[in-house]
């Protein structure tokens, strides 16, 4: 398959049509900042961080990772479901994503509101349907967005039957940044898939590995990726790039994700 022949999920359709377009772009162009903050489209995604019982980075950036695809792939995601109109609005702008923390009772407010959650050995993130900023409802907006953040754990080799999100090793990204961009990086994943291979993933709930790249095999997939199209064709490699809004800089490779049959 190749990035032009898009998605067969209409949600993703909008994402897969701008892959590659967006990576040939200048860094200084990546960021379009002439919309109103209150008029921004994102997803929240919520990371379940209870105080006496922190889960461990890489699980949760995993649970995230499934989590945000999971919602764009539900039944009410297809045309005429409840969630159609406001996806398919999100990802055909940037497909901007924020990460809040909550525990207790504030994790379980937000259990109400559309989207879905994921557990990943314990780990818990919940994805919710996009929306405006302005528009965010009240159990997502007094969420503190700051503090998100875990130690570095050491998770070992990655399985071999899923895909691979591979962290960018030189640049720091708190948790909460690290699971919008690993969010983003299944979402390109599944856009870029043919219906056998995603059928596949969601038989496996579309989990995946979340590891931090080698240096040397970073750079060399950097390099390739300058070719979108042929190292997805050859190597089954795309980017994830930032448009620069928190933490890094605009044009930022943020996650290098490699796609494994599984």
């Amino acid at each position: 398959m190749t990035i032009a022949d898009g998605p067969h999920e209409p949600v993703l359709a909008p994402v897969a049509a701008r892959y590659a377009w967006w990576l040939g772009l200048p860094a200084h162009r990546t960021a379009e900042r002439d919309v109103p903050p209150e008029q921004v489209w994102a997803m929240p995604v919520v990371l379940r961080m209870e105080k006496t019982r922190p889960p461990s980075r890489t699980s949760l950036l995993e649970a995230a990772a499934s989590a945000a695809l999971a919602v764009c792939l539900d039944d009410e995601a297809r045309p005429g479901g409840a969630w159609y109109e406001p996806l398919y609005t999100w990802t055909s702008g940037h497909i901007r994503k924020v990460a809040r923390r909550a525990r207790g009772a504030h994790w379980e407010a937000v259990q109400r509101l559309p989207g879905v959650t994921v557990d990943v050995a314990g780990a818990q993130a919940r994805a919710l349907v996009p929306c405006r900023v302005g528009d965010l409802p009240r159990e997502v907006a007094r969420l503190q967005i700051s503090g998100s953040d875990l130690p570095a754990d050491d998770p070992g080799p990655p399985p071999d039957d899923r895909p691979v999100l591979l962290l960018n090793p030189r640049v720091t990204m708190s948790a909460g940044k690290a699971a919008a961009q690993v969010g983003h990086a299944t979402m390109l994943l599944a856009a870029l898939l043919d219906t056998p291979d995603l059928t596949a993933w969601a038989m496996r709930d579309y989990r995946c590995a979340v590891r931090v790249a080698d240096q040397d095999f970073w750079d060399e997939g950097v390099a390739a990726v300058s070719d979108p199209q042929r190292a997805w064709s050859e190597h089954g490699l795309m980017a994830v790039r930032d448009a620069g809004f928190t933490e890094v800089e605009p044009g930022t490779v943020t996650v290098l994700a490699r796609w494994s049959r599984p």
